[in-house]
């Protein structure tokens, strides 16, 4: 795997699950009842307009939170199930002080805002939550290098699966998770919300329908990486209410410590890509979207400006370039020194495109009465709805898993890049490095310790 390892004590590896822990967990509070049922078929029929729909979710964290508060905005859909390791924290904050997260105080969020008709059941394992028989889908939003293992487990137990993004920690798991999905024929929904934003969406089209004319360049603006320590980086006991082993769960082992946990753990590529693969699922989707090749990807991807953080707390960049070379000489340039957004330039026009915004060169593009042209996308206005929609009819969601894997390819190339100090030449249609068998397999490797193996 494409992580570097810093020179850290390794815990003894991981043993199976075992009935004791189980046990100890349930006898804590914090666990059903292992005795739970393992739904396998998919229902492929759409469910009736009436069927409220069973909504789990792993990850109790502050962008878990964003997802339990729209989930329950939606009448369609209650909450059951829940997971975390951690019972309770206060994610980069001091103890005590901001709002807190994790399992308990989920639950009672939870059970406060559906009433107590609706029984909501806490488990600390993901594996059992993905067990649950009456459970239609399940809501993944933990640190990265658990988004696989947790969708891939509920796949195989028959749920559909909403997941953050980026939508996998390493390439190879975006090509098992699309697999997956196809095999399985989920519905699965990646929380590039983006996609479901009107701004975002009329830059899309004003692309596609050659408002620009010929698009000469695209620049994909993201933030900076970390610099320094972004918290306490001295090696301490992990809080009494943190399964810290469960939560490195397959990734390398490091010492606890506040600057590479809650919030701030994706500084080191063991568990995330840093702030690069962090929003790279966000601004290169809408570029690729408006580009049209986000069922495809560059042939060509190359690193320049690279810097890396004075600190060995994290291993990921904190300015960065990845240039992508697509077909009929168009290209684009992801990198941290940007406007932060997407700016589409054409020898016709130019269209600057984030978060709350969107400029145009020409006024009247963005009027609500300008109708951009023929080519329309797909309309989506709101992402989770838009989810729950396609649960009940069975169609395809806004961001699909094999888009948002390929949304995100350039990040994962770019890590090699950098690693081989050389430009990638890159199949799309294969998903193969050309030319460096070394570096496809440097990019396909996973390295996961016992026993997520």
């Amino acid at each position: 795997m494409y992580w570097n390892r810093v020179s850290e004590t390794m815990s003894p590896k991981r043993p199976t699950v075992q009935r004791r822990r189980l046990l100890k967990a349930g006898a804590s509070g914090l666990m059903i009842s292992p005795a739970v049922h393992v739904c396998s078929a998919r229902a492929t029929s759409p469910l009736a307009a009436n069927d409220q729909i069973q909504i789990g979710v792993i990850g109790l964290g502050s962008r878990g939170y964003n997802l339990i508060d729209a989930f329950l905005s939606n009448e369609n859909a209650k909450i059951t199930a829940i997971c975390d390791v951690d019972r309770s924290h206060y994610r980069d904050r001091p103890r005590g002080k901001g709002p807190s997260y994790g399992l308990d105080p989920a639950h009672e969020k939870i059970q406060t805002s559906q009433g107590n008709q609706v029984k909501v059941a806490k488990f600390t394992d993901y594996r059992e939550l993905c067990a649950v028989k009456d459970l239609d889908a399940v809501v993944v939003a933990t640190p990265d290098h658990w988004h696989a293992h947790c969708t891939l487990e509920a796949l195989k137990a028959g749920k559909d699966v909403y997941c953050e993004k980026p939508v996998t920690h390493t390439f190879r798991e975006g090509q098992l998770v699309r697999d997956a999905v196809a095999k399985y024929r989920a519905v699965f929904q990646t929380g590039s919300q983006q996609r479901s934003d009107s701004k975002f969406r009329r830059a899309v089209e004003l692309v596609r329908n050659g408002h620009l004319g010929s698009l000469e360049k695209v620049e994909v603006g993201l933030p900076p990486g970390y610099d320094s320590p972004q918290g306490d980086d001295q090696p301490r006991l992990p809080p009494n209410s943190l399964d810290y082993e469960f939560w490195v769960g397959p990734a390398p082992f490091f010492p606890y410590m506040r600057a590479r946990h809650h919030r701030w753990w994706r500084g080191h590529r063991a568990y995330g890509g840093g702030v690069l693969m962090d929003w790279i699922g966000h601004h290169n989707d809408i570029a690729h979207w408006a580009m049209g090749v986000d069922r495809s990807g560059p042939t060509r991807v190359d690193t320049n400006r690279w810097t890396m953080p004075a600190t060995d707390i994290y291993n990921t960049p904190h300015h960065y370039e990845i240039r992508c070379e697509y077909g009929d000489n168009l290209s684009s340039s992801i990198g941290s020194r940007y406007r932060q957004g997407i700016t589409f330039i054409g020898d016709a026009g130019k269209v600057f495109v984030t978060r709350g915004k969107i400029e145009a060169s020409n006024d009247s593009w963005l009027k609500d009465t300008f109708r951009p042209g023929p080519i329309r996308v797909k309309v989506s206005n709101n992402h989770v709805a838009d989810f729950i929609d396609n649960l009940r009819t069975r169609g395809e969601c806004i961001a699909p898993a094999d888009v948002a894997h390929r949304s995100i390819t350039p990040g994962h190339l770019g890590y090699v890049s950098h690693a081989f100090n050389r430009p990638m030449d890159w199949d799309p249609k294969n998903e193969m490095i050309i030319g460096n068998a070394k570096a496809d397999r440097f990019l396909k490797s996973a390295d996961y310790r016992d026993p997520w193996a």
